[in-house]
C-alpha cells in the first residue's frame, strides 16, 4: 500500500496449523472483483510452497491506481470515478434594464 498500491488481497490455503487443510484471507485497500476493469487494474499471481507437513498455495492479488502516463498503472481511468469540475462564475446585472423594440 505504500508502493502506491489502491488494495491488496493474499490467500494462504493449505496445512497452515495443525492437521487439517484451511484458508487464511487478508485484505486491505479497495479490490474490485468484476467487470471488465479487473482485467486492467488487478495483477495476479499465484505460488506452491512444499512444506515438511504439506503443500501451501499462495494466491496474491494487487490493485493498481490510475496513472495517467501508465507506468505505474492503467491509463484508463474506473468507470465509475466522478470528477468534479469548478463552478463558473455568474456575472449578474448590475442595475435592471429593458428593451425597447418600436
Amino acid at each position: 500500500m505504500e508502493s502506491g498500491a489502491r488494495g491488496a488481497e493474499v490467500i494462504v490455503s493449505g496445512k497452515i496449523k495443525g492437521q487439517r487443510a484451511k484458508a487464511m484471507k487478508f485484505c486491505d485497500g479497495l479490490m474490485i472483483h468484476s467487470g471488465d476493469p479487473v482485467n486492467n487494474y488487478i495483477d495476479k499471481a499465484v505460488r506452491h510452497v512444499q512444506l515438511p507437513q504439506g503443500i501451501l498455495g499462495i494466491k496474491v492479488k494487487i490493485m493498481l491506481d490510475h496513472d495517467s502516463s501508465g507506468k505505474k498503472g492503467p491509463r484508463k481511468p474506473l468507470p465509475d470515478t466522478v470528477t468534479i469540475l469548478a463552478a463558473k462564475e455568474e456575472v449578474l446585472p448590475t442595475a435592471p434594464y429593458s428593451e425597447n423594440k418600436m
